[in-house]
């Protein structure tokens, strides 16, 4: 698909910094990937919306920035915010008005607000549901946390569902390059595919109180559409179950406390004894 022209977004604000930041990251992007980009007609041309990406290696964001970047409306991402504090990363996020995200601290809703604020100006808002890189053995998207649809509900924006695929093969999750494999797979260039689809139908939720049943469904739907786009880049059927990592935590602990030797209080730690 040729590229989109931004000058035909009135509210496409790249700004000094964002085309400083693409002067220095797209070379590089550009090495590493053959890109197969897609979907951006699926993308409202005026207005705040919210791009619910999937996350299967470190260098998703800057693959996913790039295509947002290319498609005329510039991206806001909710980062960690331990990257703000790497120097020269940190200031060049703070710049092109990336959004820190706190764990667990009293910091935690500022990306919430933030999020909310931006979209509410017109802004694209991009989120990884997730949370996390899935841990889904094929890579499949795992079940959603549930910021994304609060900010999609409160605000009422469109939630444009974003797959990708490719960048696993660059650098796979977790360094997990695979039997005979480098954890680092730069050369040759490797193709990689970012496509939207049609944005999430949520109305059935609209003004309902936002309980966690409804906030829980409207993720669903969520991850639910970013799999789909997920399935047709990839030409397969997924999963009939999403992975879950609280549900395969559980599991693990089970098959632990199963096993011979731990019986309890033989650990310490159990018990809660430091």
């Amino acid at each position: 698909m040729a590229r989109r022209s931004y000058a035909s977004f009135g509210n496409a604000d790249y700004g000094f910094w964002y085309r400083f930041a693409a002067v220095l990251v797209k070379p590089v992007t550009t090495a590493l990937v053959k890109p197969d980009w897609r979907g951006w007609e699926h993308l409202p041309k005026e207005g705040g919306f919210i791009a619910a990406v999937n996350h299967n290696s470190i260098i998703d964001p800057v693959v996913y920035a790039h295509w947002q970047y290319n498609s005329g409306r510039p991206p806001r991402i909710l980062g960690k915010s331990s990257l703000f504090s790497v120097p020269f990363i940190g200031f060049m996020l703070r710049k092109t008005g990336q959004i820190p995200v706190f764990r667990e601290s009293t910091d935690a809703a500022q990306a919430f607000r933030s999020a909310i604020d931006a979209v509410d100006r017109g802004q694209c808002v991009q989120f990884y549901p997730e949370g996390t890189l899935t841990r889904d053995p094929d890579l499949w998207p795992m079940t959603g946390k549930s910021g994304v649809a609060r900010v999609a509900l409160m605000t009422g924006a469109p939630v444009i569902p974003v797959a990708h695929w490719g960048a696993h093969e660059i650098i796979p999750p977790y360094g997990r390059g695979g039997s005979g494999r480098s954890r680092f797979n730069l050369f040759p260039r490797h193709r990689v595919v970012v496509a939207a689809g049609p944005a999430v139908d949520l109305s059935r939720y609209q003004g309902q109180e936002l309980t966690a049943q409804v906030l829980r469904d409207a993720t669903e739907d969520i991850m639910t559409a970013i799999t789909a786009v997920l399935a047709d880049i990839r030409g397969e059927e997924p999963p009939a179950e999403r992975y879950d990592m609280r549900e395969a935590a559980r599991k693990r602990a089970a098959a632990a406390a199963r096993r011979p030797g731990r019986a309890r209080g033989t650990d310490e730690n159990e018990e809660g004894v430091k």
